[in-house]
């Protein structure tokens, strides 16, 4: 496994002020010799020629580096280190350079059609957000290091839906609607897990869409509206026996009526339908004696 170190390079200001000495001085010594001394001096021409073309040669080695960008440095094919620091930089002019953005990129994944721990299809969507660490294992240790972690944060995907329903789960088991922040997590874990070879670091995974898929989607619907019908429903029973229960109490604290047991039963029974009703009762009033 490959490993980031730091390139050694040199102020580039300086080193252009004195590569553009050299030019200069090459030139008018070159130009001095040729008029000044005739045939004797063309060896020393030939020399400032050299010396022009080494200059020439050696401006290769100037580059620059911006904010959060990494410069890859390499030697036939030997890896020199990575250049960080922010500047205008002089290095040797056979380096060959590669850039590499250090920045934090955000990406939108396709929606993938996967099943969840239940078996039912599911939608799904994640955003990440990650930035290249070590330059080194980016560039030599993987082919494609940007593709390479979409096809990682792909599988990771499918993984982390496989192991958690979508909805609806027995007790307190997290589901992939339900448990957001514990999901979110886990789906991070998993991709940082598969991308470590890349050098790359997750900073932040999250699922962006999530839904049942079309073919079960209608079902799904009915079952959620009926199991809210139900909770409702509980609900309003749970209501109606606190209110009758509380109703008999004060009747029988209060001394305004004693009830035998079927007529109790009697009360129960109509108070029951008046509050559990769906639409509004029509009570029939009795005019007569209450026996």
């Amino acid at each position: 496994m490959s490993s980031e170190r730091v390139a050694a390079k040199y102020n580039g200001w300086a080193s252009l002020f004195a590569l553009v000495l050299i030019g200069l001085a090459s030139i008018v010594g070159g130009a001095l010799s040729g008029s000044m001394l005739g045939r004797d001096g063309s060896a020393l021409t030939i020399v400032c020629a050299i010396i022009l073309i080494i200059a020439g040669v050696c401006f290769r080695g100037l580059f620059r580096v911006e904010p959060n960008e990494g410069m890859v440095l390499l030697l036939l094919g030997n890896y020199k280190g990575t250049a960080r620091d922010a500047g205008f930089w002089w290095v040797n002019p056979l380096y060959s350079k590669k850039k590499l953005s250090l920045r934090s990129r955000s990406v939108d994944g396709e929606k993938l059609k996967v099943n969840d721990k239940r078996g039912n299809p599911v939608d799904i969507s994640v955003v990440i957000v990650w930035k290249v660490m070590d330059t080194a294992q980016a560039c030599f240790d993987v082919d494609d290091y940007v593709k390479y972690v979409m096809v990682q944060a792909e599988s990771a995907v499918r993984h982390l839906a496989s192991s958690y329903v979508y909805d609806n789960a027995e007790g307190d088991e997290p589901t992939l609607r339900s448990a957001t922040p514990q999901v979110s997590e886990a789906l991070k874990e998993q991709i940082q897990e598969r991308v470590q070879a890349a050098g790359v670091l997750i900073q932040e995974a999250r699922i962006n869409h999530l839904a049942y898929a079309p073919e079960i989607a209608g079902a799904m619907l009915q079952r959620q509206q009926a199991e809210a019908i139900i909770a409702a429903r509980q609900k309003i029973v749970d209501g109606a026996v606190g209110m009758v229960q509380m109703a008999l109490n004060r009747l029988k604290e209060d001394g305004v009526l004693e009830l035998d047991e079927e007529r109790k039963a009697n009360m129960v029974s109509n108070l029951m339908v008046v509050l559990c009703a769906e639409k509004a009762t029509q009570p029939i009033i009795n005019a007569g004696s209450l026996y």
